[in-house]
């Protein structure tokens, strides 16, 4: 039976076994005589939901033959996600992170894309990288409907205060900004960051080493380790960066920005409504982050539209896919700014490429590492940040840190084989 099948795929306890199976091949039919089909995702804040629910709305009226059933996921997701694939009970068409997609595409549970798209829905706009994360060899698995780079956020009046004309244009550059921008004594830091490798990937891999090679962790590699020592040094030796926790800002880098406790930060889009909301009076900017070794580089982090590969309504589900992820749907739903549009015909006519505040983000598009590596990544980032954290809190070196990190992730990815 194809549920079995998966549960050893999708890491699910047996002890669910029993309620996975009785949902397998369940389906739940409109009374309109319309075709109806679900949407899977998590939730948003208030303003998100309702301009999803206006886009899934004028979806039904421009295809009056479809009901669209919005089934959000608020807490587990992907484990809920997985589960309901196993089962037979999942949606017809589901919010993918990238992060996720590789594990999820080699399991065969998401509908192969390339099929349904025709030359008129013009791929070639779309961001590459974005597009690229959901791809397997040349076979298209999703379309990303929106995305985050990271870009560098400063402090202009502390900036000012300084005597520092213009955000830091190099890695170099940001090391001798940060020390005239710490004052321990006030508590506010050069640099804010998280300490993780989600946050520098791209760096981890500037000086030609890699994270991971062939499926398996490599991040103890000398390139890898020289690359990243410059961010445990500024925290260590010169003491000019510093994470959320300890200025009891949480994991919130915006927090730690927003409240005065760092001078810089390096965040994403979502940082731009939060500083809004939170702290209105704040006077910032933003700039493409600073190159390493000479190369431009950010981290993007994307979530695309796939589609189930059981679904018993393939056709309507492509054309809802089609229209969120076509010019008009997706100009409405990144129109208020939380998320940037993936296509850059959209980004252009909404503004988002010239805005004093989201151009750099955009800017970083085109020259992202997207937020993936393959279906061991997630093994590789837990054994990573855990180990890594160690070293940026300068209770051992940096080698030696990752040399057990790489080592532990290798026994478990075996394990997982």
């Amino acid at each position: 039976m194809r549920c079995k099948k998966w549960l050893s795929a999708f890491g699910i306890s047996s002890l669910l076994l029993t309620t996975i199976l009785s949902g397998c091949g369940n389906e739940e039919k409109s009374n309109s005589g319309k075709t109806e089909i679900v949407l899977s995702g998590w939730g948003g804040n208030p303003t998100e939901q309702k301009l999803l629910n206006e886009v899934l709305a004028d979806f039904e009226k421009e295809h009056p033959h479809i009901d669209v059933k919005l089934n959000t996921i608020s807490d587990q997701y992907m484990d809920v996600l997985k589960t309901r694939l196993i089962g037979g009970t999942a949606a017809d068409v589901f919010y993918l992170d990238a992060f996720e997609a590789p594990a999820l595409i080699e399991t065969g549970a998401v509908e192969p894309l390339n099929k349904y798209v025709t030359e008129d829905f013009d791929l070639d706009d779309f961001e590459k990288p974005m597009l690229d994360a959901f791809k397997d060899d040349e076979e298209l698995y999703g379309l990303p409907k929106d995305y985050s780079t990271l870009a560098l956020f400063y402090n202009k009046k502390m900036f000012k205060e300084a005597g520092i004309t213009e955000p830091p244009k190099t890695w170099e550059e940001m090391e001798d900004v940060a020390k005239k921008l710490t004052d321990h004594e006030k508590q506010v830091y050069g640099l804010g960051m998280l300490p993780q490798i989600e946050r520098m990937y791209y760096m981890a891999e500037s000086r030609g080493g890699e994270v991971i090679t062939d499926g398996r962790a490599t991040f103890a590699d000398d390139k890898v380790v020289d690359a990243i020592q410059p961010v445990v040094d500024m925290h260590v030796k010169d003491k000019t960066a510093a994470s959320p926790s300890e200025v009891g800002a949480g994991q919130s880098a915006g927090e730690m920005f927003g409240r005065g406790n760092a001078a810089m930060v390096m965040e994403g889009n979502w940082n731009i409504p939060f500083l809004e909301d939170t702290f209105p009076d704040l006077d910032y900017g933003t700039a493409e982050l600073p190159t390493v070794n000479g190369e431009k580089g950010t981290m993007s982090f994307t979530v695309g539209y796939a589609m189930n590969a059981e679904s018993e309504h393939k056709k309507e589900s492509w054309e809802l896919i089609q229209y969120l992820t076509g010019k008009e749907g997706m100009k409405k739903w990144t129109s208020k700014g939380f998320a940037l549009p993936t296509r850059k015909s959209v980004a252009a006519e909404l503004g988002y490429d010239q805005d004093e505040l989201r151009g750099p983000l955009v800017s970083g598009a085109e020259y992202a590492t997207v937020w993936q590596d393959g279906p061991t990544l997630p093994i590789v980032m837990n054994n990573f940040n855990n180990q890594f954290l160690s070293a940026y809190l300068g209770d051992r070196p940096l080698k030696e840190a990752l040399k057990d990190a790489e080592k532990q992730a290798n026994r478990e990815i075996k394990v997982t084989e």
